[in-house]
């Protein structure tokens, strides 16, 4: 059947790992497929089995769940079964299909609250069968093989396609991104990552080649994936939808509609070939494409029956068998360890000199996915960030290298950059402090922390309002540094408000150590914030140090007790996009 590679035979490189007590299973498995074969052979060569007549009152029944792409080739195979009258130990095969979303059957297997109603599952990645075992109480699940495999691009309307020099420009998965989501009029859409393999394979690969690509990959790619967030769909088959159905500017303008998608070679060419309009060109990444490459896996294996389970791996060899590998071909998918077919490839839009035969990069590692989800489910849950801005004078200090822009001036910008990242779900608020700077408090509540998309008093929204207090900051001449007391009072206020199903965090910016001779001290702060921090309803501190005059060991220790940890940026512009990185590594902590 194509590549039988099985769990256990990864790399040494550690790159993917399953458990031990799979071999064992496996072993047993792969001995089953080779008995059940020499057994029939010897059968029939004998004349004990007959294929004719009906097998219905001994057919062995089954039922496999498949991805809903694969699903109608694995239906066409089982079809193919019965009317062949394909036997098991000289029993009739009757394989039912089930099309059935692998998030959705992964979460039914981690949740274990009922007993599976099917022996096999196909799902588009094993990092399905991966998600669904790492809770460990479900079913047992036993990957014995792959039906097929397809690699997952960048898909495009042609114009856009064009625009970025497509069939012969070619781009890093890095490259790729930026070039997808720096240009306004180039919309870039992807299926939500947390439901999609593809989304989720497709975001892991930019962040792997962000990395290579430069130190600060980890703010690019918290940066892509917010954007992405405003244009996800739940499935892959939706984001289909969200393309735009022609060159008219109508549609190009249509602020729904994207001109590039994250998708599969296998869905780009079932739609190209259904007359999808508009028809879609394909961009492989020249540093390797990931692969769906949809495991054959038995369900409870242990609870089979003799029967079930060697029928059930008979239908996995007639998968593998040129009869069904041409159902599969013919719907768009690759043979795992067989030529690239060249037909495919060009009715789902690739074309030379595009490397879509390039071997694939290194599968990603389960550390690589669970760094991504978690930046992924932070990046795209609502906020509500209370941000408290340094005011003492030494704010008005300049910026080496900028004129006469002050520390305060660019903090400004970089504040209203960051603003534009977020969406109008997303609450902010402003605080600003220094010493005395309300009576005998060191801080002011400047704007309260709610949604951006409400509207203001006096007309404009909540983001208008914040949008102008963030303009409106100024040091105050003499000011001092009043950094305790603000810090605590933020957080004991971003606790009592606490949103649920929000990331809340508190983000501080200072340019200097505390000054306020009266406030609580260092360690007493540290020790009330570490009694009051609470697990199931974190505030994490995001704590900024700008310029070389703050003290970063400060901050650090001084947040890290709440889940958060302390930055320092020598120019207030980097200020946006550690802003962004630190709330991602945040949600990846907790």
């Amino acid at each position: 059947m194509g590549r039988h590679s099985l769990p256990d035979d990864a790399a040494t490189d550690g790159t993917r790992s399953r458990p031990p007590v799979h071999r064992r299973t496996v072993a047993i498995a792969t001995m089953l497929v080779l008995s059940v074969a020499a057994g029939t052979a010897v059968a029939v060569q004998g004349g004990l089995l007959s294929f004719s007549g009906s097998c219905a009152d001994s057919a062995v029944r089954l039922k496999v769940v498949a991805s809903p792409d694969a699903a109608p080739a694995v239906r066409a195979a089982a079809q193919y079964a019965r009317d062949e009258e394909v036997t098991s130990d000289g029993r009739c095969l009757d394989v039912a299909v089930v099309a059935r979303d692998a998030y959705k059957v992964a979460d039914a297997v981690t949740a274990g609250t009922a007993e599976p109603d099917y022996q096999v599952w196909i799902p588009d990645s094993d990092l399905w069968v991966q998600r669904a075992e790492s809770s460990g109480d479900g079913s047992p699940l036993t990957s014995v093989g792959n039906v097929a495999s397809s690699p997952v691009a960048l898909a495009m309307v042609p114009s856009a396609a064009k625009s970025l020099g497509w069939p012969r420009k070619t781009y890093t998965w890095a490259e790729m991104s930026a070039a997808a989501t720096e240009k306004d009029t180039l919309r870039l859409g992807a299926a939500d990552p947390a439901r999609s393999a593809t989304g989720l394979l497709a975001l892991t690969s930019i962040g792997r080649s962000a990395h290579k690509k430069s130190p600060e990959g980890d703010t690019k790619v918290a940066a892509t994936a917010k954007l992405l967030s405003q244009r996800i769909s739940d499935t892959d088959a939706q984001v289909l939808q969200t393309l735009a159905q022609d060159d008219s500017g109508t549609e190009k303008g249509n602020p729904r509609r994207n001109q590039a998608v994250l998708l599969s070679e296998q869905a780009a060419f079932a739609h190209n070939t259904a007359g999808g309009s508009p028809g879609l060109e394909l961009f492989y990444p020249k540093d390797g494409a990931p692969q769906l490459d949809y495991p054959y896996t038995l369900v409870n294996e242990p609870e089979l029956s003799t029967d079930q389970s060697r029928a059930a791996l008979r239908f996995m060899t007639l998968l593998g068998e040129p009869e069904s590998r041409k159902f599969l071909v013919d719907r768009g998918f690759r043979m795992p360890d067989k030529p690239v077919s060249e037909g495919v490839v060009r009715v789902a839009g690739g074309r030379a000199p595009q490397p879509y035969a390039l071997a694939t990069t290194e599968p990603p590692s389960q550390k690589d996915i669970e760094e991504t989800l978690g930046m992924w489910t932070i990046t795209v849950q609502s906020a509500r960030l209370t941000t408290v801005v340094d005011a003492s004078g030494s704010m008005a200090t300049a910026v080496p290298g900028r004129g006469s822009q002050s520390r305060m001036d660019v903090t400004k910008a970089s504040l209203l950059q960051a603003l534009s990242q977020f969406t109008p779900e997303d609450e902010i608020g402003l605080w600003d402090f220094a010493t005395n700077l309300d009576g005998d408090r060191d801080y002011r509540k400047k704007v309260p922390t709610t949604r951006l998309g409400d509207p203001a008093s006096g007309g404009g929204t909540h983001r208008d309002k914040i949008s102008a207090a963030f303009s409106a900051l100024a040091p105050v001449p003499g000011g001092a540094t009043g950094l305790y007391d603000t810090t605590l009072a933020a957080y004991k206020d971003a606790k009592a408000n606490y949103a649920s199903g929000k990331f809340n965090a508190v983000v501080i910016l200072t340019d200097g150590s505390n000054q306020d001779a009266v406030s609580i001290s260092r360690s007493a702060l540290i020790a009330e914030l570490k009694r009051i921090a609470d697990p199931q309803r974190p505030v994490p501190l995001i704590a900024i140090a700008v310029g070389p005059d703050a003290d970063r060991e400060e901050i650090e220790q001084i947040a890290t007790v709440t889940g958060g940890g302390g930055y320092q940026v020598s120019d207030p512009a980097e200020i946006h996009a550690v802003i962004l990185k630190a709330i991602m590594e945040a949600g990846q902590g907790g």
